[in-house]
């Protein structure tokens, strides 16, 4: 069986570290843990990871995020697969920082990007995960905020959270969506 994992975040040096990319890095933290390489393609920087008969196909659109669905369509229509074995990761806002929540499908939650896919795919019947990022931002500075890089804390803590986000990709393949949620729903603790 095949999975398309899709990571998202901006691309550009500019970018790599800030809190809007940790879909980026979680994807980066897999391929370098599975000694695999990202190639470019087209809308992406693309990867293939084998774990016990399941292929799961990273994809890092280069789309920039708001424009996200352009290579999520494309990447699901080039492996021929169905929605069912989409899984999208994102940064959120609404959850405090560290906080890992798995959901089988639901609203974008006012981030753009999952609201592109949504619209592009025509559906938002597929999986994802949203890594709380926290909001310690005034009115009005939300964009600096996703656009500003993760506290030395924060960064050390993302080694950990990208191994229980590896974890919960592969349960949602082994086990499905509801027994993966079950496990990988996480408060952080305080």
């Amino acid at each position: 069986m095949d999975y398309l994992v899709v990571g998202l975040g901006n691309i550009g040096d500019e970018y790599a570290a800030t809190r809007h990319n940790i879909g980026f890095m979680v994807l980066d933290a897999w391929a370098q843990a599975s000694d695999t390489v990202f190639r470019t393609a087209r809308y992406g920087a693309v990867a293939e990871i084998s774990v016990k008969g399941r292929r799961f196909h990273l994809l890092k659109p280069s789309t920039y995020m708001n424009l996200s669905g352009n290579a999520v369509r494309y990447w699901l229509q080039q492996l021929s697969l169905p929605l069912e074995n989409l899984l999208v990761i994102s940064d959120d806002l609404n959850l405090p920082f560290g906080t890992i929540r798995m959901r089988r499908a639901g609203s974008s939650g006012g981030h753009n990007g999952l609201q592109n896919i949504t619209d592009l795919l025509e559906s938002s019947e597929w999986a994802r995960i949203r890594i709380g990022i926290g909001n310690n931002f005034q009115a009005g500075e939300q964009i600096d905020y996703v656009l500003s890089d993760f506290s030395k804390e924060e960064q050390e803590a993302i080694p950990e959270l990208a191994e229980k986000v590896r974890r919960g990709v592969i349960d949602f393949a082994f086990v499905g969506v509801e027994r993966a949620m079950n496990s990988l729903n996480t408060r952080k603790k305080d």
